[in-house]
């Protein structure tokens, strides 16, 4: 489609400013929070918008005739909250030189730490091209960087290859190899890890009920009672939730088929639940709350309840959110997670790479020590 110097790349005004079905056809359909819905759900309800900190600002790439062939989910950011890749020491650090990180560019989903492709393509070979527009809209506008955030790996190469800095992370997922049960899964791990999570299991549960909700089955009255869960949990972790109450009458009208929402309800009144989303081989943990508090019920909700649900639907792998060395001893394991920088300012590029270095070691280093505490049988 030509050379990268002379394509175009256009900014424009928001998710909703492009048709679903050309976001989509870049999108693809194997990541829930990249399709058009769930991203225009986050402006349409005033979570992702300029007056949150998070102006959208999708970067396109159009074809010959004038569809977009490649986008970016870009966003303006003045603050760097919701994001979970955190570069708030890099941002002191600009700002005690005289300089200004805010405003900065960012790729990616607004409060998700869901790695996915941050390069939405129709045409893979436009990668390049997204990319140089993405520099061209940081250089242009007077940003400080631009940063993009849960990169899949396959993507990689793309940034690397136009000078980016990459960083890793960890999270910790469940993967499926098979299993026919929760019994099943119970049967890979060593003896005395199976017998805690028997226990932990029936103790989080008694007295109360599980319901697994999906599709036209949650009402309103399942997303008000979720939404105080949310709004605790969101206040004693971040101090002002992210979402507002109407994302999420707005995902359950438009995303329905896509959530599954369960509920733990004591004498018919729930106490606490777990949002999820579906992808097409993947169960995403997204957010849990509660309003009585109850020994191992985050666990049993977030995890357990999770593993059950991706044997039963045949998925193959569960991320249950950011962080978390909990995760271990439930079966979930260290995997890297990465995310791409361009910082057009020498010095701070070259203080960033310095310390990306010492970072990648240290974090290469704790998940190699933390493999060692996964709870399956050994050989």
């Amino acid at each position: 489609m030509g050379d990268v110097t002379s394509i175009t790349a256009r900014l424009a005004d928001g998710v909703r400013a492009i048709p679903a079905a050309d976001w989509d056809a870049c999108a693809g359909s194997r990541n829930p929070f990249l399709s058009h819905a769930f991203l225009s759900i986050l402006e349409e309800s005033g979570s992702a918008t300029a007056r949150a900190g998070w102006q959208p600002i999708p970067i396109v790439v159009e074809d010959a005739d004038g569809r977009p062939a490649a986008i970016a989910p870009a966003y303006a950011k003045s603050h760097s909250q919701g994001e979970y890749v955190f570069d708030h020491g890099w941002a002191d650090a600009w700002q005690r030189a005289g300089g200004e990180y805010y405003p900065k560019l960012q790729i990616a989903v607004p409060f998700t730490p869901v790695p996915g492709p941050r390069l939405l393509l129709r045409d893979d070979s436009l990668a390049a091209a997204l990319i140089a527009g993405i520099e061209a809209v940081t250089d242009q506008h007077g940003l400080s960087s631009a940063h993009a955030t849960f990169v899949a790996p396959g993507q990689l190469p793309a940034f690397e290859a136009a000078g980016w800095l990459i960083r890793e992370g960890t999270q910790f997922h469940w993967r499926n190899d098979g299993y026919a049960g929760f019994d099943d899964f119970l049967a890979a791990l060593a003896s005395r890890k199976r017998k805690a999570i028997r226990k932990e299991r029936a103790d989080a549960v008694e007295g109360l009920t599980v319901r697994h909700l999906s599709g036209a089955d949650i009402t309103e009255a399942d997303w008000d009672a979720f939404w105080t869960f949310y709004q605790d949990t969101g206040s004693r972790k971040w101090g002002r939730p992210y979402l507002t109450r109407a994302f999420f009458s707005l995902l359950g009208e438009r995303m329905a088929d896509k959530v599954l929402l369960i509920l733990a309800e004591r004498d018919g009144q729930p106490i606490a639940g777990a949002l999820n989303l579906l992808g097409a081989d993947t169960l995403y943990g997204r957010y849990w709350g509660c309003t009585e508090e109850v020994p191992f019920l985050h666990f049993e909700l977030c995890y357990y309840q999770a593993i059950d649900a991706a044997i039963a639907r045949g998925l193959t792998f569960v991320e249950a959110g950011a962080q978390g060395e909990h995760k271990l001893a439930r079966g979930y394991a260290p995997v890297p997670t990465w995310s791409a920088h361009y910082i057009p300012d020498p010095n701070f590029r070259r203080a960033v790479a310095e310390f990306l270095a010492r970072e990648r070691e240290s974090v290469e280093a704790d998940q190699a020590y933390l493999e060692e505490f996964t709870p399956f049988r050994r050989g």
